[in-house]
């Protein structure tokens, strides 16, 4: 009989394998996966502030901020500081950032569309329900 864990374990590395051009991409970019989370995350969150982003990865401030610095030294993220509050700065990804994060979501695509291809259309939403339920 397959387990949880067993099914866990398959599906870790399915994702895996998928994402291994997207981790090649980071690596020739010399970002670890880690920062390329990040990436992935301002883009999801359009433009965040650091407090915003420190909220959502539920991380500190300092060291949401060490990573960032990072990511704006290698040219991926800028600061733009607000026109309303000139304390206050959001993350932009640059041209390169958002070419990089581009390549990640292609990896992220490939996995849905082989997923929607294996199972029905009720599956699919039964899968969408469930995985919603384990995460939130």
């Amino acid at each position: 009989m397959i387990t949880i864990t067993d099914t866990i374990a398959k599906l870790s590395n399915f994702i895996a394998l998928s994402e291994e051009k997207a981790k090649d991409q980071c690596k020739e970019h010399g970002l670890t996966e880690t920062q390329m989370h990040y990436l992935e995350k301002i883009a999801d969150l359009d433009n965040p502030t650091v407090t915003e982003l420190s909220r959502e990865l539920r991380l500190s401030k300092p060291t949401v901020t060490v990573t960032i610095d990072k990511l704006v030294e290698k040219g991926f993220v800028d600061r733009v500081r607000s026109d309303r509050d000139r304390r206050s700065a959001h993350l932009h990804l640059t041209e390169r950032g958002m070419e990089l994060n581009a390549t990640h979501d292609i990896a992220h695509i490939a996995i849905a569309k082989h997923i929607a291809r294996k199972v029905t259309n009720s599956e699919l939403e039964e899968l969408i329900r469930i995985v919603g339920k384990i995460i939130d």
